[in-house]
């Protein structure tokens, strides 16, 4: 199969973008958090490509991305009150919620659980092309399951050449991370995946928000991102939280430890202040790949740099990846939330 990217698309493009989707084929489609692969929601065949392009585990619930609220309704049994002020309040947006599905819902889309994952992405291409589609589409991260998420159309094309037949590329996606996942109980918000939709901006909205349980545990996931190892580079990644003084120290220790082999290249995802702190110390990161996401504690630019930079060290080939991670509050609760998956759990709070 020859894969398409579709550059700058107009209305003509991706009219035939949406034909393709209510046929049952996969698209990759842009939204603001990463670029999804894209299947008619409604249509189990569909879905079945979805996971058979991903290699995704069958019991990982999909997400139906909708143009807007009101084209909810016939996916689902009712709408409470909470749900409604959140969609309300952050939709279009980076939100998903999960509500009981109705029987128009196959539980190929749930990963055969009663509630489906709804989001109206906050994209003005990807919102177009899913009024276009006239049905709610699919839309899992577009990428080999298990790697970085993709936030351009070329990182697409690495994973997906060959699997699908269109790209929509409207460049690259201005969050970084996917969508924050909840799950709504009468006044309360159960957070199932963080994201940039954060808990604090959760609780200007619902009077009590919490943390699912099973993020830390091995239950059946009752959202995408729960359970199974996502977001992995190639090489072996380790992160360190702290001061960037003490983060520096940490580092060059790590590095003189003898636990890596000296001889292979080393990937750095650094602020300017580590950076600066690695410098005085000697440290000659001229001969290393270095990626600087922006300054220290800046959980917003981590996040948008953050797949993106693994990536990149994937095609660097190195042989260990070494990070600088945020504070858990704010969007870095999600950052650390996909560097816990990315290193297999090898991260250092000083």
């Amino acid at each position: 199969m020859e894969t398409k990217i579709i550059r700058n698309p107009s209305d003509a493009d991706l009219s035939i973008v949406a034909e393709a989707l209510r046929n049952g084929e996969l698209v990759a489609i842009p939204t603001e958090t990463v670029y999804g692969l894209g299947a008619n929601g409604l249509d189990v065949e569909a879905m079945d490509k979805i996971y058979a392009a991903k290699g995704r585990p069958s019991d990982n619930p999909l997400i139906l991305h909708v143009p807007s609220i009101e084209s909810i309704w016939p996916l689902v049994k009712a709408v409470p009150e909470t749900a409604m002020k959140l969609m309300t309040v952050f939709w279009p947006g980076s939100l998903t919620i999960t509500l009981e599905k109705s029987d128009l819902v196959p539980y190929r889309a749930t990963g055969g659980l009663e509630r489906v994952a709804l989001r109206c992405p906050d994209h003005e291409v990807g919102r177009r092309l899913l009024e276009l589609a006239g049905v709610p589409i699919a839309a899992p991260s577009a990428n080999i399951s298990g790697r970085p998420s993709p936030t351009t159309a070329e990182a697409v094309f690495r994973d997906m050449n060959g699997r699908i037949p269109y790209i929509v590329d409207a460049g690259p996606s201005n969050v970084g991370v996917e969508s924050t996942v909840v799950e709504v109980h009468d006044d309360a918000v159960i957070i199932l995946r963080p994201g940039s939709i954060t808990k604090e901006m959760l609780e200007t909205v619902v009077s009590t928000v919490t943390y699912d349980k099973a993020l830390s545990t091995d239950a059946k996931p009752k959202a995408p991102g729960m359970k199974y190892k996502h977001y992995a580079p190639d090489a072996p990644m380790k992160t360190f939280v702290g001061s960037p003084k003490d983060m520096a120290l940490a580092i060059m220790d790590y590095v003189r430890s003898g636990d890596m082999d000296q001889g292979g290249k080393i990937g750095f995802l650094l602020s300017y202040e580590v950076q600066e702190e690695l410098g005085r110390l000697g440290y000659p990161l001229d001969k290393q790949s270095v990626h600087i996401f922006g300054h220290h504690g800046d959980g917003l630019s981590l996040a948008h740099d953050f797949y993106r930079s693994l990536i990149a060290f994937n095609e660097d080939k190195v042989h260990y990846i070494i990070a600088e991670g945020v504070p858990l509050e704010g969007i870095g609760v999600a950052v650390m939330n996909r560097m816990e998956k990315a290193t297999n759990g090898d991260i250092v709070y000083l």
